[in-house]
């Protein structure tokens, strides 16, 4: 961290010693407490097909029973294919010693169901501009408000099917067009349905198939800051695609309340690193780069609209302009 911020400001130059204490190591602190009061905010959308366990997994990452489909109605809870992708969203503020989270799952029902998927995406591109657009309206605004609401998409979870084969063309379609816009994390869901061997083949495949069509996955090699990111997220990358298992059941193993999944054969362990990846996957969203997905949400793809959005209304002004003349 010292070396990148020497490299890139120039601090090295400028280091002088003190003589005595004053207080700057409690500006972390400050910002702590400032931090904890005003609370985080961290939002998710789950892609995939029917079937594939994406309520389970997110109810699975925050323990908790978040998902879309676990607080809807009765009459939402009719298992009907809709005409068309929606996007729903549902938002929750979450609390662990003392630190509160306003965290919303949005959900995208109807994806890769139907006979002919085509133009699927192009609800979920526009889910994911319009927030951008209303994050770009309030910081442009002359009134804007001190802390400006953040619905940007932070992070898209996109479930593939365990078929052990290669990416469907949906798939690669999909990431194609979206990964220039938000972070995306492929996972293999419901792995337990394929053998170690299979797992590994088939992880193998999808890298291949990425790298053929010129996808970028979270996180991205461009954005590592310095050698300690480089090897951090490097060994993230060689896990991915995250072969995961979801469950909200319990079972007591060893006298431990334990997330799992019971089988005939045994039981399967969702935090056990040993049965599946699950365990990398939270690590990863929550507790080591939860800030870096909405920092390079902020600083990449929301940058990249806001460049292109305020290009637009200039041309327009610029337009209007030469028309009068």
């Amino acid at each position: 961290m010292t070396e990148a911020m020497a490299q890139t400001t120039n601090w090295g130059s400028l280091k002088t010693q003190v003589s005595g204490y004053v207080g700057i190591d409690t500006i972390q602190e400050q910002i702590r407490r400032k931090a904890l009061k005003k609370g985080f905010e961290f939002n998710v959308m789950v892609v995939g097909a029917s079937g594939l366990g994406k309520s389970t997994l997110v109810n699975s990452l925050f323990k908790a029973k978040i998902s879309r489909r676990v607080c809807a109605t009765e009459e939402d809870k009719t298992p009907i294919i809709p005409k068309t992708v929606q996007i729903k969203s549902i938002s929750h503020v979450i609390e662990e010693k003392s630190v509160k989270l306003k965290l919303t799952v949005t959900d995208t029902p109807g994806f890769g169901d139907h006979i002919n998927n085509e133009n699927c995406w192009l609800p979920i591109i526009e889910y994911i501009n319009d927030q951008y657009e209303k994050y770009l309206c309030e910081e442009i605004s002359v009134n804007r408000k001190r802390y400006i609401p953040d619905t940007r998409v932070h992070c898209c979870l996109y479930f593939i099917a365990p078929t052990g084969h290669r990416l469907k063309p949906l798939d690669i379609e999909f990431m194609s067009r979206l990964d220039k816009c938000v972070n995306i994390v492929p996972i293999i869901a419901k792995a337990d349905t394929l053998t170690l061997e299979e797992r590994t083949a088939f992880k193998k495949k999808i890298k291949e198939d990425l790298e053929k069509n010129g996808i970028s996955v979270y996180p991205m090699k461009q954005h590592d800051e310095d050698e300690e990111d480089m090897v951090v997220n490097s060994n993230l990358r060689d896990k991915m695609p995250f072969a995961v298992v979801g469950s909200d059941k319990i079972y007591q193993v060893n006298g431990k309340p334990t997330l799992g999944r019971r089988t005939n054969w045994g039981l399967i362990e969702v935090e056990n690193k040993v049965h599946c990846e699950f365990a990398h996957l939270r690590d990863m969203l929550i507790r080591t780069h939860m800030q870096d997905l909405k920092d390079v949400t902020d600083s990449a793809h929301y940058e990249s609209f806001r460049r292109e959005r305020l290009k637009g209304r200039e041309k327009a002004v610029n337009g209007m302009e030469e028309s009068r003349c």
